[in-house]
Formats: C-alpha cells, sequence, structure tokens
C-alpha cells in the first residue's frame, strides 16, 4: 500500500493539490510497513478524538441511550432493533431529518416483531417524505429475516458480527459496522461520507476516497479505538457533521488539528478530492390529476422495484422530443391505464432533483372520458376522495402536487 503521511510540506504539484512528501512527519503505512508508527500516532489521536467528544459531542442521540435515558457504559449492549432502525433512515440523510421519523417509527412499531408483521403500505406511509424508499421494503423485508432465521443462529435474535448483518437487505459494510459498534461495542470500523472526509483531511489524500475504498477502510480500522468502539465511531461522526463540515470546516475547534495534513497545507476545504461531475439528465414529464364525474382522483401505484417501488402517485410519463405536454398526458394515461381523459387546465409544475437525474413534473387537471383503469405498468389503481390522499404514501414530489389540488378545490 503506498504511504499516507500525515504532515505534508506545504508544496504543490501541476494539478494545485498538496503534494505529501515521504520525508516529511509521520508516515500512516500498511501495518506491515509501519505498524509501530502507526500505533504510536493512533493513540494520540484516539484520545484526542475521545477527550474532545467527551466535552462536545452528540449525546443526545436517543437510539445511543439506554431505556431509562443513562448512556452506556462500555461494553453493554444497547436494543439493536433501534439501533437498527436509525441506522438504515441515516443511509444518505442527516440526523436532524431522521430524528422525528425516527421517534415516530418507534411509536408505531416499536419492536422487531411489530415491523416483521407490518403491511408494506403502513411502512412506506411512515418513511414518506425520507426519500429513497427501496430502504424502508429493505427494513421489514430485514426484520422477517431476522426473525426467520433466529432458530439458526446461536447467539440468539441479533447477529453481532458485521457479516451477519451484512446478510440483511440493504445492509452495507459501513452500515453493519456501525450497528455492530453502537449496539454492542464491538470494534467494527465505519466509513460514512462524515468520515471518508475527515480521513480524507487527516492525510490530505489527492484522489476521490471513493477510488480508494481499501485505503481508506484500513486506515479506519487502524484508527479506531479496540476498548471503546462504540464511542470513537460516534465521536469520528461526530467530527465531521459539526466541524470538519464540507464548506468551511472549524479547523479551530478540531481536536486533530496539529496531526491533519489538509490544515498544513493550507487548504483543507481543498479536500477530499471530488470526482469529475457527471452530466445528469433533464426530463419533463407530463402528469394527469384524473377527476370523475363524482371529483374522485385516479392514483397508481408503482411496480414493487427501484426506489420509488411501491408508492403511489399521479399517473403520467416522459414527454417525447416534439410531443406537446397534453398529447404527452394523452398517450401515457392510454397506454398505462387504457383511458381517454380530456386534459384541462395546467395545476402545476415543479422540478424535483434525484441522485441520477432531474425532473420537471407539468401537471395538469384532467376529466375521464372513458375506459376501465387498468394498472398496466403498475400494481395497482384506484378511484380515492381527495380528503383521502394522506393515507396513501406517495413520493415527494406529489405533496406539492396534492397541495395545489386541495387549493384548487378549496376555491371552487
Amino acid at each position: 500500500m503506498d504511504e499516507l503521511n500525515l504532515r505534508p510540506a506545504a508544496r504543490q504539484d501541476r494539478s494545485g493539490v498538496p503534494c505529501l512528501p515521504s520525508s516529511v512527519g509521520l508516515r500512516f503505512n500498511s501495518p506491515s510497513e509501519d505498524g509501530h508508527s502507526l500505533q504510536a500516532e493512533g493513540a494520540a489521536l484516539r484520545r484526542q478524538l475521545l477527550e474532545w467528544w467527551e466535552r462536545h459531542g452528540r449525546h443526545d442521540i436517543p437510539w445511543k441511550r439506554l431505556p431509562d435515558g443513562r448512556p452506556p457504559a462500555p461494553g453493554e449492549a444497547l436494543d439493536p432493533y433501534p439501533v437498527y432502525v436509525a441506522e438504515v433512515m441515516l443511509q444518505q440523510t442527516q440526523l436532524a431529518v431522521v430524528l422525528p421519523y425516527w421517534r415516530r417509527w418507534m411509536e408505531r412499531l416499536p419492536v422487531l416483531e411489530a415491523l416483521a408483521g407490518a403491511d408494506e403500505h403502513d411502512v412506506l406511509l411512515l418513511w414518506q417524505g425520507l426519500g429513497y424508499y427501496a430502504r424502508a421494503r429493505r427494513l421489514r423485508l430485514g426484520a422477517i429475516q431476522l426473525l426467520e432465521g433466529r432458530a439458526e443462529r446461536q447467539s440468539g435474535l441479533w447477529p453481532r458480527t458485521v457479516e451477519g448483518w451484512l446478510a440483511l437487505p440493504g445492509i452495507g459494510r459501513s452500515t453493519a459496522g456501525s450497528i455492530v459498534a453502537s449496539a454492542f461495542d464491538l470494534p467494527a470500523p465505519i466509513l460514512d461520507g462524515n468520515v471518508a472526509r475527515v480521513l480524507s483531511r487527516l492525510i490530505a489524500h489527492p484522489g476521490p476516497p471513493k477510488r480508494q475504498q481499501a485505503r481508506f477502510w484500513w486506515l479506519s480500522e487502524s484508527l479506531l479505538d479496540p476498548q471503546r468502539p462504540r464511542a470513537f465511531n460516534q465521536a469520528l461522526m461526530d467530527l465531521g457533521a459539526t466541524i470538519c463540515t464540507p464548506r468551511r470546516p472549524a479547523c479551530g475547534s478540531c481536536p486533530w488539528q496539529d496531526h491533519c495534513a489538509a490544515y498544513a497545507a493550507g487548504d483543507p476545504g481543498r479536500f477530499p478530492v471530488k470526482d469529475t461531475a457527471r452530466a445528469v439528465p433533464f426530463q419533463v414529464i407530463g402528469v394527469g390529476v384524473v377527476r370523475d364525474e363524482g371529483g374522485r382522483v385516479l392514483i397508481d401505484q408503482r411496480l414493487p422495484e427501484g426506489l420509488l417501488g411501491g408508492l403511489w402517485e399521479f399517473p403520467g410519463g416522459k414527454q417525447e422530443p416534439g410531443e406537446p405536454i397534453a398529447a404527452t398526458i394523452r398517450r401515457e394515461l392510454r397506454e398505462e391505464l387504457a383511458i381517454e381523459v380530456e386534459v384541462g387546465e395546467e395545476l402545476i409544475t415543479l422540478e424535483h432533483a434525484y441522485s441520477h437525474k432531474r425532473l420537471r413534473f407539468v401537471v395538469h387537471l384532467c376529466r375521464w372520458r372513458s375506459g376501465e383503469p387498468q394498472p398496466l405498468a403498475s400494481q395497482q389503481v384506484r378511484w380515492v376522495e381527495p380528503t383521502e390522499l394522506a393515507s396513501y404514501p406517495f413520493p415527494a414530489a406529489n405533496a406539492r402536487i396534492i397541495a395545489a389540488l386541495q387549493d384548487r378545490i378549496a376555491a371552487g
């Protein structure tokens, strides 16, 4: 493995990224090359980080505390179920956003058996607004898998190893490590976005962390405090979330400032180095809010696959080149639902960005004319009263459509 230096000289290569000469400062190499140096430096880093965390860390996270509100003692286990739910919610989502969802979830589905026995519709409704809805479906499937495999596990209901958690749907290595460390205080490294950013700056790594996953996993594991893994992992995440932030890091408050190669190079904000941005495709989607003579609204349920699988939505589809949006809506509803509609006035236009594409939804009020709605490209279709729409889980963009529809109805 290449050398990972901690204290660079403030010179740069031709690309403008600070160079890290091996002759300067202590080095983080592979264990076989520099184990003693890493051990000495790592001990200081652990001590400084944990001392900072004791004073400034986020200690009020509910799933990291015992039922009576006390923090667990080193080695004391926590209930894995609240941790499991929280860690899946936290995938690609910030703590402040997750907290109210987690509390509502635990009120409705307080134990694993309740989740396993819940209807997918109710699970998705609880998840509505968090995005990446496949996580909710996989969380429910994971609960079922845990209960079914309980008799085969010598350790009981809950896996106590990273490998055991990796066997569940939707659980990656960092999530598995965080669950094992948080619930059981066992040494398991993590590498989420916050941690990757902190480590990238610590060594001023000259490339995108995603291209050097093995190197960063080794560094995370090497730094991990084997005596207090739960506290250390939380401290590392808290450092990234509150001090070593993506923009304008508060280096003056950082316990690792003296060790940070990016700070020594004079420009920590340049790290982590980003991959070349890919062009994100843009699509226009024609959407029809179809009402019958009684004022009911037609909705359909997406197939159980992809990010939004299982959610309900107003029917529509992608606009073809040169096609008027009204023609798009008529065509899509004919192809997907086997109905004919009269496309009326525009209700709302909105844009929504996903990680892989940007969409513009052009939404028109429509009146149903003929044809019995058929789920030709969905799980099922349903006529519902406008007041019943809140009982169905919709993607985030549809919330604004529903609000616009309710305003239009209220205005007569």
